[in-house]
């Protein structure tokens, strides 16, 4: 018998009323593993119930007790980081070290946490008019809504929710459907932790849960991470319905490659942030700008290291596992079709790669293209898969002008030994998130998450300082207490309440 994964709501698996129900896949393999129910509207409210009945307590817990909860998740997560790898890799299909490398960065954000009260931190001004003191607090918001994409099943979640819970919010995650398992350990393990019934809570499902909490009026605020035209949805639908949101969408992450950079370097980074976690990732580099001589010596390179990859099952050890889904599969193949029909150079064919993997999984291999122009499908979609193109331009100008045009501004990267051209790249280019010979400029913990122009709606970045603005606001309060000593005199200001005397 198939198990099925049941939302999660004031600490315990919560029974669903629906009659849907959604496959869970093993995409190395292309079984079916388990089944997640697909919520109904009377789902939503149930879970939703739960986060909002908890809020009043959570939020009135000290900041004390936050924090001794937060350490404990913590402590845990370290313990067991095994475990939720191989839940990642058993349902996304990425390598155990990605898998790992995921919860590790998320771990980043929940030690982040664990120090929120020093930014929770107001401001106070003394005597701002006679006897008029002012200062300013930070509140949490009440219900955040988390809806989490399938590429990163550990760590986006907890871009947000660690931040959320110790700034005294209560959480509704709303999982990816094709890899529901992560979220319901992790809220296994905020029990364990011991976070109150309500704080954390699971509600899996498709469309209706995704909608059903964009306009729900007990949820407050919104966090999405997902493909540019569902960013868009999310936030027009969201602040429509009067919630604070951050979406972050799609990219097509550009790495530069002056002719003066060590070109083993970038070979080596152009492969990894190409066909790490097969390219299923946001910040992956889908487009090298290979600058004048550059091109020729770079291209052989990344093709000899490329054919050196082994595809297969994630757990044996291989270099790149197989897509999410056989829909994914069958995409991505379909772009490598358009790429060779519209004349690009295809220098190294992953289609009909022979993986190291039992049963029929969804394997892309290892794909590069050269010469590729910016009206190819393969440059402008963001294909999402283990697809590497190699754009060729005279001048640094050129590169820069060549990013600066493409709608998305997620992430980009510039490998060279000039100082100059460097600090040159990071002033002119368009993009919120930069890396200097670093392929995948993804920030600590401490610093923001977040892309501009078509990769970001909203204002508000992930994690970081504006993480903790995103989850929380401002008060700002004006007090006076009469000093008896000065009753009467001629400095008193008269606001019109009765006297005492």
């Amino acid at each position: 018998m198939t198990t099925v994964l049941q939302h999660w709501a004031g600490g315990a698996a919560l029974k669903s009323t629906t009659e849907r129900f959604g496959d869970v896949t093993d995409p190395a393999t292309g079984q079916v593993t388990r089944q997640v129910v697909l919520a109904t509207e009377a789902d939503v409210e149930a879970v939703v119930g739960a986060a909002r009945e908890a809020f009043p307590g959570w939020r009135d817990t000290s900041l004390a007790r936050r924090t001794q909860i937060l350490f404990a998740f913590r402590e845990l997560l370290n313990a067991r980081a095994g475990e939720l790898a191989e839940i990642i890799t058993a349902e996304h299909g990425k390598v155990l070290s990605d898998a790992a490398g995921e919860v590790a960065r998320g771990q980043e954000v929940v030690e982040f946490a664990c120090g929120i009260a020093h930014l929770l931190k107001g401001s106070a001004t003394e005597n701002a008019s006679t006897s008029v003191d002012v200062h300013s607090i930070r509140q949490p918001l009440g219900v955040a809504g988390i809806i989490s994409p399938f590429n990163f099943p550990a760590m986006v979640p907890m871009w947000f929710f660690p931040i959320a819970i110790a700034a005294g919010n209560t959480v509704v995650l709303k999982p990816s459907e094709k890899v529901p398992s992560a979220a319901q350990w992790l809220a296994e393990l905020w029990r364990e932790a011991g976070l109150p019934d309500g704080v954390f809570n699971v509600l899996h499902g498709d469309a209706t849960a995704v909608d059903g909490l964009l306009t729900h009026p007990d949820v407050k605020s919104i966090s999405f991470v997902g493909s540019t035209p569902i960013a868009r949805h999310v936030y027009e639908t969201g602040t429509a319905a009067g919630k604070r949101v951050q979406a972050l969408g799609g990219a097509k992450n550009h790495a530069v490659v002056l002719p003066d950079a060590d070109l083993d370097t970038a070979a080596d980074q152009a492969v990894n942030a190409g066909f790490g976690s097969a390219g299923e990732r946001c910040m992956a580099v889908s487009a090298v700008v290979a600058v004048g001589t550059a091109a020729d010596p770079l291209v052989e390179k990344i093709a000899e290291r490329a054919r050196g990859l082994r595809t297969g099952d994630g757990r044996r050890g291989t270099d790149m596992g197989p897509l999410v889904t056989r829909a994914a599969q069958e995409r991505v193949s379909g772009y490598v079709d358009a790429g060779e029909a519209a004349g690009a150079r295809l220098v190294v064919d992953g289609r009909g790669v022979t993986p190291d993997a039992d049963g029929d999984g969804f394997f892309v291999g290892p794909t590069l293209f050269d010469r590729v122009t910016t009206d190819m499908s393969i440059y402008t979609d963001e294909i999402f898969g283990p697809v590497l193109s190699v754009l060729r331009v005279e001048t640094y100008d050129e590169a820069v002008a060549l990013i600066n045009a493409n709608p998305y501004g997620n992430g980009t990267a510039i490998f060279t030994n000039d100082g100059g051209a460097a600090r040159r790249f990071q002033h002119e280019v368009e993009v919120g998130m930069i890396g200097i010979n670093v392929p995948v400029p993804v920030p600590t913990a401490y610093y923001s998450f977040g892309g501009w122009g078509s990769s970001l709606f909203g204002d508000t970045h992930a994690h970081g300082t504006e993480g903790v603005h995103f989850f929380t606001r401002g008060k700002v309060v004006t007090s006076r207490w009469v000093d008896p000593a000065r009753r009467g005199g001629a400095g008193e200001l008269d606001l019109g309440f009765p006297r005492n005397d």
